[in-house]
């Protein structure tokens, strides 16, 4: 019987198993499936911690619904009654100590109309008048290689960047515009531009299935991510699951590859499946060949809280969810999501509970990351206090340090990631790496990563 060892226990290792289990079955294949997670629990980012009647996610707080993975996958595990989407209401940029409206009828801060630019309060007229060079300015250069900071900018004008498409685009893509291609982001910018002349007039045309995929955008569960990671491994009985055990090295052999953990034991395997983060790949291959390539992926760090009050939800801005924080700004944090607002099964009684991000890219990260849990929570309590004129304790907070464990996307990061898959191929058969340091940050690409990469493996076996 053929062997497979999947390292790493998040929902990319795990979707890998689940389609592994699948294809195997189909192919009437007999093999023996093994999975190695360091962590006691299953998941990874995808964890969800209960108190005081609060469900709080420490990683990912939800799934795009759109992403043609993520409902797919939630239909075959027959888990659909579990599903939640988020309240729709309005998001707020904070920039000039007050909360401003992102526009109606805007894609991640980016005008699908002029109705829509002409609404804007974050802006001036000089800089809408610029917004509108768009309809005139052909594209000459621009390619989806290029960043996106430059092909808005160019198009649209620096005021609009600056001050309401970057701080949308960095909340969500955790980087420099100036530093992320167009091919990583939103790579239908560049076809709109060539096709109808204008990004503003190509959005105009895509319209429908933007405000269609606008109102319920996201997904999660009743009791919140983790349920999803616990149906996957009840899905999975024929799978060995070693929780709670480090993987320490990968050595190739004639036979194939041994896996060694940190309790000593060690298995001779076929196919070796590294669905952990790039700095875990280097140390479990030590390849000099390798390290000079893999060395090049880099990553972002982030600190998460979670602030949970008896106070009714209620006391918050009517139907808005939560702000990005822009420049002129006296809070320290990046951005807050409004959770108890955006998604109701959070909070059990109706109570507020607010989750706050801090960046690397944050000014004052330094001195953040350097504080303890008692001193961050006086900095979040007075970015609360600024922002919404709240100065009650909380009963529950809740604060993940995400250090180096957040993927960036930059201009050379597909050249470079073609370079390692093509040295894996020749140097190490059947060994494949996978999960969101290398195909993409967001749940429903690590899924798809996940079924790719069982395809993968399976071909191997045959």
């Amino acid at each position: 019987m053929k062997t497979v060892v999947v390292i790493g226990g998040g929902i990319t290792g795990l979707c890998t198993m689940y389609y592994l289990k699948r294809q195997a079955k189909e192919n009437d294949m007999p093999i023996r499936l093994i999975l190695a997670e360091k962590n006691p629990y299953l998941g990874g980012k995808m964890h969800t911690v209960y108190e005081q009647g609060f469900i709080m996610e420490t990683g990912a707080d939800s799934m795009v619904a759109r992403h043609p993975s993520v409902l797919k996958l939630v239909k075959e595990l027959d888990f659909e009654s579990e599903l939640v989407y988020n309240e729709t209401g309005i998001s707020y940029i904070h920039t000039n100590n007050e909360l401003h409206a992102i526009p109606a009828g805007s894609t991640f801060g980016i005008p699908m109309s002029v109705e829509s630019l002409n609404s804007s309060t974050l802006i001036s007229e000089e800089g809408k008048k610029r917004v509108l060079q768009d309809f005139e300015l052909p594209n000459t250069k621009f390619t989806k290689e290029n960043s996106i900071g430059e092909f808005l900018e160019y198009f649209l004008g620096k005021e609009i960047v600056e001050k309401q498409i970057a701080p949308v685009l960095a909340g969500v893509y955790s980087g420099d515009l100036y530093q992320l291609s167009l091919a990583s982001t939103l790579p239908y910018l560049v076809d709109y531009k060539n096709e109808y002349g204008s990004i503003i007039k190509g959005f105009e045309v895509n319209r429908e299935q933007f405000e269609k995929a606008a109102d319920k955008k996201f997904v999660s569960f009743k009791k919140g991510l983790s349920s999803l990671i616990n149906r996957l491994e009840e899905m999975l009985p024929e799978v060995e699951f070693y929780k709670n055990t480090a993987t320490t090295e990968v050595t190739k052999n004639s036979n194939g590859y041994n896996v060694t953990f940190d309790n000593g034991e060690s298995i001779q395997t076929d196919v070796v499946v590294l669905a952990v983060p790039n700095n875990v790949v280097r140390n479990l291959l030590k390849d000099k060949q390798l390290e000079s390539d893999l060395e090049k992926f880099t990553n972002g760090s982030a600190i998460t809280m979670y602030l949970g009050f008896d106070i009714p939800d209620a006391v918050l801005p009517a139907d808005g969810t939560g702000f990005i924080v822009s420049h002129n700004s006296d809070l320290v944090c990046n951005a807050s999501t409004w959770t108890s607002r955006k998604w109701k099964h959070t909070s059990e009684n109706g109570n507020l509970l607010v989750r706050l991000f801090y960046k690397s890219n944050n000014p004052k990260y330094e001195e953040l990351v350097a504080m303890t849990d008692e001193e961050l929570t006086k900095v979040a309590l007075e970015d609360i206090r600024l922002s919404l004129n709240i100065e009650e304790k909380p009963v529950v907070v809740n604060i993940e340090k995400w250090i180096n464990a957040m993927p960036k996307y930059d201009l050379a990061h597909n050249e470079t990631l073609q370079v390692v898959l093509d040295k894996l191929d020749s140097q190490y058969p059947n060994l494949f790496v996978a999960g969101c340091s290398y195909f993409g940050v967001g749940i429903g690409a690590c899924i798809e990563n996940g079924k790719n990469t069982a395809e993968k493996a399976i071909k191997a076996l045959k």
